[in-house]
């Protein structure tokens, strides 16, 4: 049973790391930063969602989802489209990639494998509800979740196992 001063250290790092890993993601959204060229149809492979995924790896499942939700947050509050003012859009896949990334990081002990599904989750949840909302045609879509998300899995994968690595280094 944990003590009541453990459970409150334990609420303090999941905010402090969760704001910090979201203040980035923001970061990442309001400057070119966020945004990588690739050869694609888009012009650019997004890396915002990379701290939700850096948070749940290497600190949980609840610091993913609350840093997953800071990033839906933004982009449901940045909208520039009807598609991302439609906040089921905006925030329900976001969160999501923190709880996919963990679980897949816990099965595999990999960081590129939960950088991938954390990646394919955003793409993916993001365009099927698109889909089934109906503000975009299916063909659409699975374009966009070609052209656009491969190049930002590969970024993702990328990223993360470099910045995991690093980071883990850091903290010992």
């Amino acid at each position: 049973m944990k003590t009541e001063s453990a459970v409150n250290k334990w609420h303090a790092r999941t905010l402090t790391v969760s704001g910090l890993l979201g203040a980035l993601t923001i970061i990442l959204g309001i400057t070119p930063l966020g945004f990588i060229p690739v050869p694609s149809a888009a012009g650019h492979a997004t890396i915002m969602h990379v701290p939700v995924i850096l948070g749940a790896v290497l600190e949980g499942p609840m610091v993913g989802t609350l840093t997953g939700l800071i990033f839906g947050l933004h982009s449901f509050l940045r909208a520039g489209s009807a598609l991302f003012a439609d906040p089921l859009i905006a925030i329900g896949p976001r969160i999501l990639i923190g709880i996919v990334a963990y679980g897949v990081y816990r099965l595999t002990r990999s960081e590129a494998l939960a950088a991938a599904f954390g990646t394919f989750t955003n793409t993916a949840g993001v365009m099927g509800l698109a889909v089934l909302r109906g503000y975009l045609p299916a063909p659409v879509a699975w374009g966009i979740v070609l052209t656009h998300g491969i190049p930002e899995v590969i970024l993702a994968v990328a990223i993360t196992v470099v910045a995991t690595r690093a980071l883990r280094k850091v903290r010992r």
